[in-house]
């Protein structure tokens, strides 16, 4: 059992508590507020001075299967030899040892939803899972937590030098669609128990079913409402990925309740999707009604840098109090694990940082990191 006491308390859920205690007791928060007794078997740490928030969450990014570095890491983010892979899954290829991993557990990044690439019309599946553990089906929150798609420049531009297709947005928009028919009638065949097993249109119909949403891969707004189109046609749960211009369809997203995974914005304009790319998304996002996430794509942006995609977002107008929901339990929601993580409230994991000062002054330290209760960094 631990207890820290005498903290700031960001709960993300129910406001700041100021001089407040958490116990947490076998991995789980038991209790939060003033004036808690402690139990006499309890560890004690006093965060006198310090600010204590959820572990932050970064819902879209290629952990453990995403080389930084040529030479570095397994090249596993996308299958080069189909467009259509919705039978693939993100955990069977996870290094649960990289590198990026305790990068992750370090800056205070205790949990992550770790995504196929962008390089195919369906990627595959998405899985939510912690940043510590050496067996990754001990470090899942969920599997799967969606299915990945993408729309614009980057099936384009891989399969058109491959002479395949797809070579436009058209035919990206036709196979997405062409797949969810082929699902709608295998799942027609399973009612009247006539279907062979198929993992692709398997993964497809926990789509139909809203089981999963579909995550796609979208900046540009044309294609964000390509996605919208396409998920209103099946009524399927949709989010949003990268979202570049999304602010200029902000109400579309807000009126169909849409969340916005948006990021990593700390880039160049290195392609034509990126010419709207602005600071100030997540702020115009927020003010619509859009329920935000914000994302570094590691390893395009390092996952030490999430907490820097806030401030800038701040900085341009994003409240304070929802960009630390953006951090915590806006993505946990969005992936569906917020009955586990993503707030600090009795009943969910023991995931915390400590730190020395404002969490968005960039000068500010994360001095300890708990996961499940136990210290993964600091002393």
């Amino acid at each position: 059992m631990l207890a820290i006491t005498h903290g700031t308390i960001y709960t993300a859920n129910n406001g700041i508590i100021y001089n407040g205690t958490i116990i947490i007791d076998n991995g789980i928060i038991t209790a939060v507020g003033q004036d808690i007794a402690i139990p006499s078997h309890a560890g004690v740490i006093d965060a006198s001075g310090k600010i204590i928030t959820p572990g932050f969450i970064d819902s879209h990014t290629h952990l453990g299967i995403a080389a930084e570095a040529a030479g570095t890491a397994r090249l596993d983010k996308n299958e080069v030899n189909s467009p259509v892979c919705p039978h693939l899954r993100a955990i069977d290829g996870i290094d649960p040892e990289d590198a990026g991993m305790s990068d992750a557990a370090r800056a205070g990044v205790t949990s992550v939803v770790v995504t196929p690439g962008s390089e195919n019309v369906i990627g595959g599946q998405s899985v939510a899972l912690k940043t510590v553990g050496l067996v990754v089906d001990q470090m899942i929150l969920r599997e799967p937590a969606g299915l990945k798609v993408a729309f614009g420049e980057n099936p384009i531009k891989i399969y058109l030098s491959k002479d395949r297709a797809p070579s436009t947005r058209m035919t990206v928009a036709g196979l997405i669609r062409e797949n969810l028919v082929a699902a709608q009638n295998y799942r027609q065949k399973i009612q009247l128990g006539q279907a062979e097993r198929d993992l692709r249109l398997e993964a497809l119909v926990k789509v139909l079913n809203r089981e999963i949403p579909l995550r796609a891969h979208a900046h540009a707004a044309d294609d964000i409402m390509t996605a919208v189109r396409i998920a209103d046609e099946f009524n399927v749960l949709l989010t949003i990925e990268h979202a570049t211009s999304a602010h200029k369809i902000a109400d579309e997203l807000a009126k169909r309740g849409i969340p916005a995974i948006v990021g990593p914005s700390i880039t160049a304009r290195v392609k034509v999707e990126l010419k709207d790319r602005t600071y100030t998304t997540p702020a115009l996002l927020h003010k619509a009604g859009v329920k935000i996430a914000l994302t570094t794509d590691h390893p395009f942006l390092p996952i030490g840098s999430l907490r820097l995609e806030a401030a800038l977002a701040i900085k341009e107008g994003l409240p304070r109090d929802a960009a630390l929901r953006a951090l915590t339990i806006h993505p946990a929601e969005i992936a569906g694990i917020d009955a586990r993580v993503g707030s600090i409230e009795p009943g969910k994991d023991g995931d915390l940082i400590i730190f020395n000062g404002d969490p968005f002054d960039i000068a500010s330290e994360v001095e300890q990191v708990f996961i499940n209760g136990k210290p993964v960094y600091g002393a």
